[in-house]
């Protein structure tokens, strides 16, 4: 039985903005993210891609040379075939190049970590010319090309080896610098086929809905919230228009986009990134996250959200994270969804929780990685 050609391309800066609250790394970002402490987030997820791929044996890999793929073959021992050059620092045209050329030499699969970003970069050199499976690495991961996990990319990559078909998914064009300024314009940018395994691709970014009724759910989930709050603890408001409406019930005003400290019913922080939560950690030494899941796909931890790292939620604790949603965003999601690059604190955050729908309302909801 013929091997699969089975591609690799690694943006290497993918997600580093995403600890230290920059949201994205594109336009030279990540040098800001690079002196503000950032540390590279696409090998780990590059090699727990490799690690659980089952059929490796099945595969002809063709990969980006040097950070943007070779090097995780390399130091696996795994054989692999190097496509194209690419400079000491990696661009987005490097990611069009390598995988235009990857297609000329009869690539059947493309896999890439990275996020939105790279998603485009790839869409404009490969299109629907050839499958391709998104591995999460970005700050941006709202397409839904995207695997939900290093871990499901590869078992979505053992199923393309097994045969099955590809459908169209969507590319989103996320505005970096509209994101920045706290608005989150994504607008549909094209499509790509994708292997047909939905137990393991992540849903696409949906909007929050604002008819009367659901702001009226979000008022009532922001009253309870907002009464339940303890004098003196730290609470951690994420991303997301039910935080904040959390936020206008205690008259302050929400970083939309960010994630913003409250304490006693004052502003202590807004937008904060990691070094900014642990600081306040430090200070305080007793914290709650209140986190709402991503519309669409039902992440609470991994997709928009990153500054929230593994390391901080550790120190938190799972028993102080919140989750608050209204009743129409949980009763289109099958489960909530965690990804925080650590798959210890994953499996752990996994399970049954109660989220908080309404006034002195819960629902209990299965919590998957």
């Amino acid at each position: 039985m013929a091997k699969k050609k089975v591609g690799l391309i690694v943006n290497p800066i993918a997600g580093m903005g995403g600890s230290v609250g920059l949201k994205g790394t594109d336009d030279g970002m990540h040098l800001k993210a690079a002196e503000l402490g950032a540390k590279p987030v696409a090998p780990a997820r590059t090699e727990s891609l490799l690690a659980h791929i089952g059929r490796g044996r099945e595969i002809d890999f063709l990969v980006a040379p040097g950070v943007m793929g070779e090097s995780y073959l390399k130091a696996m021992g795994m054989p692999h075939e190097v496509v194209g050059e690419v400079g000491a620092e990696t661009t987005a045209e490097d990611t069009r190049r390598v995988a235009s050329q990857m297609l000329e030499l009869g690539v059947e699969l493309i896999a890439f970590v990275g996020g939105d970003g790279t998603a485009r970069n790839i869409h404009d050199a490969v299109d629907r010319q050839c499958p391709v499976i998104g591995v999460p690495s970005g700050v941006k991961v709202y397409s839904s090309v995207f695997a939900l996990s290093p871990r499901a990319a590869a078992a979505m990559v053992d199923r393309f080896v097994e045969g099955v078909e590809s459908s169209e998914q969507e590319v989103l064009d996320i505005d970096e610098d509209a994101f920045r300024k706290n608005i989150l314009d994504a607008r549909l940018y094209g499509y790509m086929l994708v292997p047909v395994d939905a137990a393991h691709l992540q849903a696409g970014k949906e909007g929050s809905s604002q008819g009367l009724t659901n702001v009226e759910n979000q008022h009532e989930i922001a009253e309870y919230v907002v009464e339940s709050m303890e004098e003196g603890v730290l609470y951690l408001l994420g991303p997301g228009t039910t935080l904040n409406a959390i936020a206008k019930e205690m008259g302050i005003e929400k970083t939309l986009l960010g994630i913003d400290a409250v304490c006693s019913g004052k502003l202590v922080a807004s937008d904060l990134n990691e070094a900014g939560l642990l600081e306040l950690m430090e200070e305080y030494g007793r914290a709650r996250i209140i986190v709402t899941p991503l519309g669409g796909n039902g992440f609470v931890f991994g997709r928009g959200n990153r500054q929230f790292t593994a390391r901080f939620i550790k120190m938190v604790g799972r028993e102080n994270v919140i989750i608050v949603a209204t009743r129409e965003k949980l009763g289109k999601l099958p489960c909530l969804r965690v990804d925080s690059g650590d798959d210890d604190l994953d499996r752990q955050l996994s399970g049954y929780v109660d989220v908080v729908v309404g006034y002195k309302y819960s629902k209990v909801c299965r919590v998957e990685c």
